[in-house]
């Protein structure tokens, strides 16, 4: 996409007018740059982040509230539709099948957490311009960065792998494919999102909308066909010390963890909250967090209500059965419909497990574009970069499946998560100091208890995870 259809000339745009031509846009990107680079960096940004899409919709400057909020509408549910992929679905149904609702809390405690952090990657990259890779190469050393780097690119393809075989085995649950023809057919994914983003962000944000609502109504007709306890569901919102002290339930709370505060979706929504051509005045830049911020928190919402629906149907389908080894999503589909008594449970399981499978594709081949050309400033032709990041999650996904066959899936899943829940400080750490840091933020920098939580949640994430890997070290007698 050329940089004249990045700007489009519109008299209520406060940094276009009607005579933009491709010379003045390049002036204003370099006005905007010199704007953003600020005392606080290292080195300027030398590119936007997602070149082919920045500022190319626009935000009505002066305007009723709702149309400005429905032009803010989008980058939130792209990063929503991570919270609720295939990986989501493996640590949802284990902790519902084995503990009933008693992890509901962690589906709760994460959702919160998410939306924390997604409102400071948001504002990051509303302020400053950069989005979080492109702040964390500006900002340290060159080894630092390169940790940081490798650390982000581990984390998508443990998310690339849970996609890979959550829509595998939506396939072969719906149609009969094998499910290593299944993770074949799932490198072909990246057509669909080049051909959506070369029509324009919205189509890809107007899909991944439509997907996010089917899961809903789906998850809706699932639990009225589930009959769960209402008051144990109250209960399980409470978190207890069973969540540290049992480590079977500490695996899988920290697997929900890393499957909902994903680290990839936060250098993803600093991004693509850049889609936006809003005013850079400090008015024009309140007013774009605050929309922003709206459109996230709703949209992690919706996200936790369809992470909560699948842990509700499993406990109320499989625990409250004596099914406590239900642990993957095959021998979910398979008892639905038996212990339901609902002919239509299984197949609404399957099609929105499809639905989550293509939505995560979608917004996990952009984050991996963004993470690498952030991080080494090296541009790669956007199919090239899909089908790399694609092939890379394939291979140990199709591994296990030859080796171990169905029921390696349902612990590759599980252990995906946890490795994300592992990357998830590589990511909070520098989102909570850059946004912390007057030199970087400006006015726009945390107050003080928002710097406290962010620093307590860095800390807290931190110290669950290397209580787990000690606890998997020297597991106790």
């Amino acid at each position: 996409m050329g940089e004249r259809a990045l700007f489009h000339p519109n008299p209520d745009d406060p940094v276009t007018d009607m005579t933009t031509t491709t010379e003045t846009a390049k002036e204003e990107i370099s006005e905007l740059t010199q704007l953003q680079s600020g005392a606080g960096w290292n080195a300027p940004s030398p590119h936007a982040s997602l070149p082919e899409v920045y500022r190319s919709i626009h935000v009505p400057g002066r305007s009723a509230v709702w149309r400005r909020l429905l032009a803010f509408a989008g980058p939130g549910y792209l990063v929503a539709v991570g919270y609720m992929d295939p990986g989501n679905w493996a640590t949802d149904i284990a902790g519902g099948s084995v503990y009933c609702y008693r992890l509901l809390s962690v589906v709760l405690i994460s959702n919160f957490l998410a939306i924390f952090l997604q409102a400071l990657a948001l504002k990051l990259g509303i302020v400053t311009g950069r989005d979080l890779a492109q702040a964390c190469r500006d900002a340290y050393r060159k080894p630092v960065s390169i940790m940081l780097w490798l650390s982000a690119e581990v984390g998508i393809v443990a998310c690339d792998v849970a996609e890979v075989i959550g829509a595998a085995i939506a396939f072969n649950l719906l149609f009969h494919i094998p499910l290593l023809i299944g993770v074949i057919i799932t490198a072909l994914d990246v057509l669909l999102v080049l051909a959506l983003q070369h029509k324009g962000f919205r189509y890809i944000e107007i899909l991944v909308i439509t997907l996010i609502v089917t899961m809903m109504a789906i998850f809706a007709i699932e639990i009225v066909y589930s009959h769960p306890g209402w008051l144990g569901v109250a209960e399980g919102l409470l978190p207890t010390r069973d969540l540290v002290i049992d480590r079977g339930m500490l695996y899988i709370a920290l697997g929900i963890l890393g499957a909902t505060v994903m680290p990839h979706n936060l250098y993803l929504h600093s991004s693509i909250v850049q889609t936006r051509r809003f005013g850079r005045s400090e008015a024009d830049l309140r007013d774009s967090i605050r929309l922003a911020v709206t459109d996230s928190t709703v949209a992690l919402m919706l996200a936790l209500f369809v992470n909560a629906a699948i842990l509700i149907v499993a406990a109320a389908t499989f625990y409250r059965s004596g099914h406590h080894e239900v642990a993957s999503i095959q021998d979910a589909f398979r008892m639905l419909t038996p212990l339901l008594g609902v002919t239509a449970a299984a197949p609404l399981f399957a099609v929105a497990l499809l639905a989550s499978g293509q939505n995560s594709t979608l917004t996990g081949t952009l984050a991996g574009q963004i993470v690498l050309e952030g991080f080494t400033n090296f541009r790669l032709a956007p199919w090239l970069r899909r089908l790399v990041s694609r092939c890379l999650a394939i291979i140990p996904a199709a591994v296990v499946i030859a080796v171990y066959g169905l029921q390696g899936t349902a612990s590759l899943l599980i252990f995906s998560q946890v490795v994300l829940s592992m990357q998830l400080s590589f990511a909070v750490i520098p989102l909570v100091q850059f946004t912390g840091d007057r030199n970087k933020m400006g006015v726009f920098v945390n107050g003080p208890w928002t710097r406290i939580t962010g620093w307590f949640v860095a800390a807290l994430i931190a110290v669950l995870n290397g209580y787990l890997v000690f606890t998997q070290l020297f597991p106790p007698k």
